[in-house]
């Protein structure tokens, strides 16, 4: 069905075992059967990705953006479990337009997937801090750079 409607890319933020609780163990052999390019990053439903990951995740969803590739995000195959995937866009809200506050992210989404976005404390607590750790992270990162470079 996903591939009728043109999808390129997905990003699989389940674990295995969630596959595997909601029944769909080879979810990720079958899109990429179908051609369907998978970038997996297992992240626990309700919980967050390290912020390494999360710019790993972002890095390659912007590169499938900005070649116009359809993308879909996906957390838990189960329906209320939206979360994750939405964590994941309100960071790609707040890295692509700094004047966005993370609530506003959080609210633009709410508006377009329901109240179900973004649902744990950990959750929001993530994107109220994503910008000061991102930037922690890219210092840090600069840092081991240079050291090498030395």
């Amino acid at each position: 069905e996903l591939k009728n409607y043109g999808t390129q890319d997905i990003f699989v933020l389940c674990t295995s075992g969630e596959l595997s609780k909601y029944r769909v163990p080879n979810l990720i052999d079958t899109y990429q059967q179908h051609g369907i390019c998978v970038h997996h990053y297992p992240v626990p439903d309700g919980d967050a990705p390290d912020i390494a990951k999360c710019c790993k995740i972002l890095e390659e969803l912007r590169s499938c953006l900005e070649s116009n590739r359809k993308t879909i995000i996906q957390c838990s195959v189960a329906y209320r479990h939206i979360s994750l995937s939405l964590t994941v866009a309100a960071c790609l809200l707040l890295q692509l337009s700094e004047g966005l506050a993370p609530q506003q992210a959080m609210d633009t989404l709410r508006s377009l997937r329901g109240s179900a976005a973004i649902q744990t404390i950990k959750q929001y607590n993530y994107l109220h801090d994503f910008r000061e750790n991102l930037a922690a992270h890219l210092a840090t990162k600069d840092t081991t750079l240079r050291s090498v470079s030395r």
